[in-house]
């Protein structure tokens, strides 16, 4: 097999135009020096017979979709800031009241009622999160329920 650096100095320029095409000029290079970086890694195990520019454009287009993936999960720069939401949902629609009779049940009842009757998981499901078995998974979240419905009228809200 011929020195990678050999390969580099052939194909680099096809690469870099391919690179530059996909991504424009700001992350162009970038991922020139990454596809050549996975290319150094994978060379030895090469067939001797392949075609050498098509396995580095292909690797370049991987490293092509990574960096637009990435480009995309960057924030963008604004203008103006907006304003930030509440920490806990939206402001209006809080009741601090069921909070608290939530907060009071325990770990095991809390966490059941929350998985099951709140995200709709199975008891099966939420045995599997929290351990134990799907009947203990099912008490619970009835035992928290009932609790709600004895605890949280009475502290001025609606019924759970």
């Amino acid at each position: 097999m011929r020195p990678f650096e050999q390969i580099v100095a052939e194909h680099g320029p096809v690469v870099l135009r391919v690179c530059r095409a996909v991504l424009g000029p700001v992350d162009a290079e970038d991922a020139w020096s990454e596809t050549f970086l996975a290319a150094l890694r994978a060379y030895p195990e090469l067939d001797e017979g392949a075609n050498v520019q098509a396995w580095l454009v292909t690797i370049a287009h991987r490293k092509a979709i990574d960096a637009t993936r990435a480009r995309a999960r960057r924030p963008s720069p604004v203008e103006q800031v907006p304003e930030r939401p509440a920490p806990r949902g939206r402001p209006e629609d809080w009741d601090g009241d069921l909070w608290d009779a939530l907060a009071a049940l325990p770990d095991k009842q809390r966490t059941a009622v929350a998985y099951h009757h709140l995200a709709g998981l199975p008891y099966a499901d939420v045995a599997a999160i929290t351990g134990g078995s799907t009947d203990a998974a099912r008490r619970a979240a009835a035992d928290g329920i009932r609790a709600l419905r004895s605890s949280y009228p009475a502290s001025g809200g609606g019924a759970p």
